[in-house]
């Protein structure tokens, strides 16, 4: 199951110009594809690269490290410092997901990176708050490294980030995404393909308590929720 469900990520993840929750560029953030060393960053700069589905967020600490949140099984598993410190894959990203387990941990920007552009302080223009002096940003930074619950919605990444640059955590992909959730409730036509889709499933299975209940359900709550 494991090995399905880790295979079915790495496919979503090739989907490279699939990305439900990127920003659009406002121009004040600046993308630094040959900076990876961390020449041009200054300490508290909110770093973020883009991946398949997400945007990814951390605070550059100095002498070439960011802190970063990242959903991680790993120090659950073992004590074994060098083991949790090597490069976070893709499988245990996953059952860090979904065990809700996380570390904020501190990398280089080459693996925070992970082969994409670096985008510098794009945030700042979008947040109402003005940032903190990239000193305590830092700090605020330092003293969350190690382990910590995590929650796709509610506390990820940015979450992190936006508490340490502008001292409240909040997520823009968080919101898009209960949005895009809202709309699609809003949409009527959401209720009669979920109905459809339960019909299917009872013709398919045979009439049971486990398919007819969904059926009538899923669509009334979506009905009501409208």
């Amino acid at each position: 199951m494991l090995d399905s469900l880790t295979f079915l990520l790495e496919k979503i993840f090739l989907l490279a110009h699939f990305n439900l929750f990127k920003y659009i560029s406002t121009g004040e953030g600046k993308a630094c594809p040959g900076c990876r060393d961390g020449s041009s960053y200054r300490r508290g700069d909110l770093l973020e690269v883009p991946r398949t589905l997400f945007t990814h967020f951390g605070i550059y600490l100095g002498d070439n490290r960011v802190a970063h949140l990242m959903p991680d099984i790993m120090p659950v598993l073992t004590s074994d410092k060098c083991q949790v410190q090597k490069v976070v894959t893709n499988k245990r990203l996953l059952l860090g997901v979904l065990s809700k387990v996380a570390s904020i941990r501190v990398d280089t920007v080459e693996d925070f990176a992970f082969g994409s552009a670096v985008i510098v302080n794009q945030m700042d223009r979008l947040c109402a708050q003005p940032p903190l002096p990239g000193e305590d940003v830092a700090r605020r930074a330092e003293k969350l490294v190690g382990s910590t619950p995590y929650s796709l919605l509610w506390n990820n990444c940015e979450h992190f980030v936006t508490y340490c640059r502008y001292g409240a955590p909040v997520s823009r992909q968080t919101d898009k995404f209960c949005e895009a959730v809202k709309t699609m409730i809003r949409d009527q036509r959401s209720v009669l393909l979920s109905a459809c889709v339960g019909l299917l499933s009872i013709l398919y299975l045979g009439l049971a308590p486990a398919t007819t209940l969904p059926t009538i359900l899923v669509p009334f709550t979506l009905w009501m929720a409208g």
